[in-house]
Order: structure tokens, then C-alpha cells, then sequence
């Protein structure tokens, strides 16, 4: 397993973007968030995702080129159209947007429409709450349909994931979930592979459980929401609130979208502590509630010590930082697959 150094990775990722036909700040805000999805532990939304980018810039579903366009500008509230444009640099774009409205109006609320893909969501946290705001990032895909709702058999709804980021003391709070218990791309890894899921997390076409994800990617099964076959009410309500929020304050999604391809909705939302009792106020009661979680006693069957959603992805981005960026040996072959593809050379690895 190699082990790169993040600051080449980035600069790799970033010149094969570009020369694939990307715009260089589009490029770069792609790079910075495929790497540090990578660094937090989200390797199905890291590097992995560049041959794909690279084939979609090729074929035109990903546009790498032009801008947004303003549909609504109220101060407060905005919504844009992505134009199918890379989804890193459109949240990137957005949440700076809102964080520099945020001391004026308190909360800043944003509609995107038709971004192409948009990474792994907790990947952007941690540049709001270093600023001391608190984040919140959803998006549904309205051309797709991979969860049916609950009760249901059909396929209609995507994973809908869900992230907030709270400023504390010490590390953020990050919490990333999906709507259904798992994700389409993981989904897909496992299917490729032939492997299975560790338990029945989706549904025949007939609407029987099964833990084969080909089910779901080859026969017209469902992934099962969040709460699985007992409480999966729960992920669904989930998944519909993230589908209202996205697609209904944007003005577009599944009763005007039609099906196939990728066109990604969001919404995201920036806070300022300060427009309330203050972040020093709020940060001494995000430190004490984390910490009183971490202190907990662990339940019998737990090792270790109780962690806080945000606590793993902090200690793996400062390793990958200090000794570089866990690559797997199949992710390594494969972009060296990319850099035959595109004449540019992988980095070193770290000794």
C-alpha cells in the first residue's frame, strides 16, 4: 500500500483534471476535495472517482468549462444552477458565497441545481467550522432511482446523504449519513467485485431482502432505507426531506427531471453561532457534549473508547498528512491506468 504525499496527490489529481479539459479553479477545488475525501477515510469518493471524471469530461455529462447562472439572490437565500459543472467546485463556490453573508443575515440558505457529482459531503465541512460556523450539506440525484420508499418495491429515491459540521474546542463534530443504509458507489464496488454485503441491506425486484448488491445494480433491486426492513419509515422520512430541500427550493427535480444520467441537487446552509448566544457559548457546550459522549463506558463487545461522528475522520487526516495518503494497491494500478491514459506521471510514493 503506497503512501503519498497529500500536497502531490492534490497537485496530480489537479493536472490530469485540467488536462482532460477541465478549467484550472475548477480543477483545483475537484483535487482538493477528491484528496481530502480520501484523507478522512472516504476512498470510494476520493481518487478513485478521477477516471470517471475523466471519461464524463470526455463524453460532455461533465462540463468543465463556464460558470453557474443566479436564478434567485435574496441575501440570505440563493439558488443556482450548476449547468452540470463539477460539484466540488460548485459547494466550494457556495459555502464561501455564504460564509461571507453569514456575519450579515445570521443564516445563509442555498438551493443548487444540476451539479454534476459532488464528492463525499463531510469533505466540506471542516472549511466551515474552522471559520467557526456550523455547516449543514445535502443532495439527492433526481435523474436516479436506487431506494424505493418504505413499503415500497420500486426503485425511486437515491441514498440522499445528509452532513452537519459543529465547531468545538478541539476537533469538529462531523456527522455524514445516508439515507439508506448504504451507497449506490459502494454498491457498485461490491457488485464489480462479486462480494456481498455484511448483511441484507437491500431488496429483490420482488421486494425480498438480500445481501447481494447485484440485485440492486443488475436486476432491478432496491437499496433499503436507513432502519432496514423493521424501521426503514425512518430513513425514508430522511430521504424525503433531503429530496424537498434540494429539489423543491431549487424548483427542479423528479417531476421535471428525466431519468438517467447523473444531475445532482443540493442544499446547504451556513449558521453563525454569534447571530445567537455567541460561538464561545456554543462551542463550550459542543466540547462538554462530545466529550461527555467520548467518556461514556463502552457497551460490552466495544474495545475501545466511545467515538464522536468526526473523531475517526480527524486522526486518519492528521496521519495522512504527517505520512501521507493511504493508497490501496488496486486504487494505485488503477490510476496508473489513468496516467498511461494521460500521458501524466503518478507521484512518488513516501519512503
Amino acid at each position: 500500500m503506497p503512501f503519498i504525499d497529500a500536497t502531490a496527490l492534490t497537485d496530480y489529481a489537479h493536472t490530469i483534471l485540467v488536462r482532460s479539459g477541465m478549467e484550472e479553479d475548477k480543477a483545483a477545488a475537484t483535487a482538493e476535495i477528491l484528496v481530502e475525501g480520501d484523507m478522512i477515510g472516504h476512498d470510494t469518493h476520493g481518487v478513485s472517482l478521477i477516471s470517471w471524471y475523466v471519461d464524463a469530461l470526455a463524453d460532455g455529462t461533465l462540463n468543465g468549462k463556464g460558470s453557474y447562472d443566479v436564478l434567485v439572490d435574496k441575501g440570505s437565500t440563493f439558488v443556482w444552477d450548476g449547468n452540470l459543472l463539477p460539484g466540488a467546485w460548485l459547494f466550494l463556490k457556495a459555502l464561501d458565497q455564504a460564509m461571507d453573508r453569514v456575519a450579515d443575515h445570521g443564516v445563509v440558505s442555498v438551493a443548487l441545481r444540476n451539479c454534476h457529482h459532488t464528492c463525499a459531503l463531510s469533505a466540506y465541512l471542516r472549511r466551515v467550522t474552522e471559520r467557526g460556523y456550523i455547516a449543514q450539506i445535502s443532495c439527492s440525484n433526481p435523474a436516479a432511482a436506487r431506494v424505493a420508499p418504505y413499503g415500497g418495491r420500486v426503485p425511486l429515491l437515491t441514498p440522499n446523504p445528509i452532513a452537519m459540521g459543529f465547531p468545538t474546542k478541539s476537533d469538529p463534530v462531523l456527522v455524514d449519513v445516508s439515507s439508506s443504509i448504504t451507497t449506490t458507489t459502494m454498491t457498485q464496488t461490491l457488485a464489480k467485485k462479486g462480494e456481498r454485503f455484511p448483511e441484507p441491506w437491500a431488496l429483490t425486484a420482488e421486494g425480498e431482502p438480500t445481501d447481494d448488491p447485484a440485485q440492486v445494480t443488475d436486476h432491478g433491486g432496491t437499496l433499503m432505507s436507513l432502519g432496514g426492513a423493521l424501521k426503514g419509515h425512518k430513513g425514508f422520512g430522511l430521504a424525503l426531506m433531503v429530496d424537498l430541500l434540494g429539489q423543491g427550493l431549487s424548483g427542479k427535480g423528479r417531476a421535471d427531471t428525466p431519468p438517467g444520467g447523473l444531475t445532482q441537487n443540493a442544499f446547504l446552509q451556513v449558521i453563525d453561532p454569534n447571530a445567537f448566544m455567541g460561538l464561545e457559548a456554543f462551542a463550550e457546550q459542543s466540547e462538554f457534549t462530545a466529550n461527555a459522549c467520548r467518556t461514556n463506558p463502552p457497551a460490552k463487545g466495544n474495545d475501545g473508547p466511545v467515538r464522536v461522528p468526526g473523531d475517526s475522520a480527524a486522526r486518519k487526516r492528521r496521519a495522512a498528512l504527517d505520512r501521507g495518503v493511504a493508497l490501496s494497491d488496486d486504487l494505485w494500478a488503477k490510476l496508473g491506468r489513468v496516467s498511461d491514459k494521460t500521458g501524466i506521471a503518478r507521484p512518488a510514493p513516501l519512503v
